[in-house]
């Protein structure tokens, strides 16, 4: 099995938002703001290459919104999904599987292309995996999320007949770990997945055995390093104190277990472990994905 780092860009996102109750004089100097308080932050997916399985987590805004969208998320970089692709041998064709961690824009934007007036897939030959609670929560939104929602990234994907849904043994919401399964099936053995609830309902955490490591795709329970401590939460989660849980439990067994932490927002880091410390969990070593 070999793992990928994709880069899809940069983008920007007001740094308030980002850190919650935290005050601009603390997180300022963990992600610096420009003057009208945006941060930037990394796009930045995984490739699992195994056997002749493609999966690629998540994949980023995607190109299809116009002018005055993009103008409030202010993309810059030279990277690009295609470009990052490329770089490691491969295109969109290549791809077996499509893994959504969730469906805010920022995660599943590349999914749908426009072809014409069309809306398709953006991978003719992948599976998309969601499960049916996050779907649901998607496609029916509340008021304060809709607008992370867009039907254009979602919909054209059901009506393509390329999406399935996860099945996960039944457990309590936001408890413990819950093993990948697909109609008694995975999608591949390294491969399992956690759900967690604050960020979003039901949003998937893929977690990769490799090289004797476990690798935990963060998403956004923990979108970058700066993000560890307890009381970092983003303004955007619709249950900060659902995630306060889910952050403790889930450092406290990284830091036992010396996981590896693969951040998806990260705009300099891309993997860490953590340790405990006598301010709380803390980043112990930082690496780039492929220097494990």
């Amino acid at each position: 099995m070999k793992l990928y780092t994709i880069n899809t860009g940069f983008f920007k996102l007001d740094g308030g938002a980002m850190f919650g109750v935290v005050p601009k004089t603390i997180w300022n100097k963990l992600n610096q703001a420009d003057e009208n308080n945006l941060c930037t932050w990394a796009m930045r997916c995984l490739l699992i290459e195994d056997g002749n399985k493609l999966i690629l987590i998540d994949n980023g805004i995607g190109d299809k919104q116009n002018e005055k969208f993009f103008s409030h998320y202010h993309l810059h970089g030279e990277d690009s999904l295609d470009k990052s692709l490329a770089l490691h041998g491969f295109s969109r064709a290549d791809i077996t599987d499509v893994f959504l961690t969730h469906l805010h824009f920022d995660h599943c934007g590349g999914s749908i292309v426009r072809q014409g007036e069309k809306l398709i897939p953006a991978f003719s030959n992948a599976t998309y995996w969601s499960n049916e609670d996050h779907w649901k929560w998607a496609t029916q939104p509340n008021d304060r999320e809709k607008a992370s929602f867009l039907k254009e990234n979602i919909l054209p994907i059901q009506q393509s007949g390329q999406l399935k849904f996860m099945a996960f043994s039944s457990s309590p919401k936001g408890e413990g770990f819950e093993e990948l399964s697909i109609n008694n099936t995975t999608i591949i053995d390294a491969l399992k997945v956690r759900t967690v609830y604050g960020h979003t309902d039901a949003m998937m955490l893929p977690q990769i055995q490799y090289k004797e490591h476990t690798i935990v795709y963060m998403a956004d329970l923990l979108p970058a390093a700066a993000h560890i401590p307890i009381p970092y939460i983003m303004a955007y989660d619709m249950f900060p104190l659902t995630t306060l849980q889910e952050k403790k439990s889930f450092l406290q067994e990284a830091a036992q277990h010396n996981h590896i932490l693969f951040f998806e927002h990260d705009p300099a880091i891309e993997c860490c472990t953590v340790q405990q410390t006598d301010k709380g969990i803390r980043v112990k070593d930082s690496m780039k994905l492929n220097e494990i």
